[in-house]
């Protein structure tokens, strides 16, 4: 029989736990991506995206930077766990991209797909670290979430824009 109801108790105790396990996942993916954004950028044909993707490196580094404040906000540590899947789905996409090494346009369209995976991803984990972030009872752990799901929502939009115009 399925239970409709919401858990009797979400303690403090397992979701700190839960926060922290997406916290690092989070993590180990925004690491990744800045090992990989720059080699993005240089193979983007159409400078506009050239752009994004660097405006995007920089937004990374800054979240990294304010997930490095919230684990000090915590006192824990980051954990140096893996990220298996999420790096999976990144190299997946950047493979695509060298397929269309001869052609620039089907390549940025490539990156354009790319990057909207991967800004839809952030924000939406973002989101439910906010959430989560309601019960930990830090303001500014929670403020520091809405500046990265912030970033990453006009990275998302950037990228939405760059594709409408390139296509059109």
């Amino acid at each position: 029989m399925e239970n409709n109801s919401p858990p009797d108790h979400l303690g403090p105790a397992k979701l700190l736990t839960y926060f922290a396990d997406v916290l690092d996942r989070i993590y180990c993916a925004k690491t990744h991506l800045v090992e990989r954004l720059p080699e993005l950028a240089d193979q983007a044909h159409f400078i506009d995206l050239r752009h994004a993707v660097a405006e995007t490196l920089e937004d990374v580094i800054l979240q990294l930077h304010r997930l490095d404040e919230i684990y000090e906000l915590l006192d824990r540590p980051h954990s140096a766990i893996r990220c298996d899947s999420i790096v999976a789905m990144v190299e997946d996409a950047y493979s695509a991209i060298h397929v269309h090494t001869d052609e620039p346009e089907l390549r940025d369209l490539a990156i354009l797909f790319y990057m909207q995976n991967i800004e839809s991803i952030e924000a939406a984990s973002f989101q439910v670290m906010r959430i989560a972030a309601v019960k930990i009872k830090n303001e500014r752990i929670k403020q520091l979430l809405k500046e990265n799901y912030d970033d990453a929502k006009a990275d998302r939009a950037l990228f939405l824009l760059i594709t409408a115009k390139y296509i059109t």
